[in-house]
């Protein structure tokens, strides 16, 4: 069974930056479409952004234009470059639908 590690979050001012990073273990990974979500204060877990085993990418509306998702196949991970980073984005992220540890990211000044 694959599992996936998150990391990179932290604590960042309004405009700034992070790149996060989840990796896989197991195998098949570099057939598995990829995607990143996160989860608010008292919010359900929402999609944020979709890789497939291409590279063609997907992005919600609220993030469009400032976050960018990639994968490097071999090294099992999936990235999450956040610029011009918001309070709205603040929340804890994952790399899977449901469960997995996440990575709190907070964006306040």
């Amino acid at each position: 069974q694959v599992q996936f590690v998150e990391s990179g979050g932290g604590l960042v001012q309004p405009g700034g930056s992070l790149r996060l990073s989840c990796t896989a273990s197991g195998r098949s990974f570099s057939i598995r479409p990829m995607a990143w979500y996160r989860q608010a204060p008292g919010k359900e877990r929402e999609l944020v952004a979709t890789i497939n085993i291409g590279g063609s990418t997907n992005y919600a509306d609220s993030v469009k234009g400032r976050f960018t998702i990639s994968r490097d196949n071999a090294k099992k991970t999936v990235y999450l470059q956040m610029d011009s980073l918001k309070p709205e984005d603040t929340g804890v992220y994952y790399c899977t639908p449901n469960g997995g540890q996440g990575t709190q990211v907070t964006v306040s000044s």
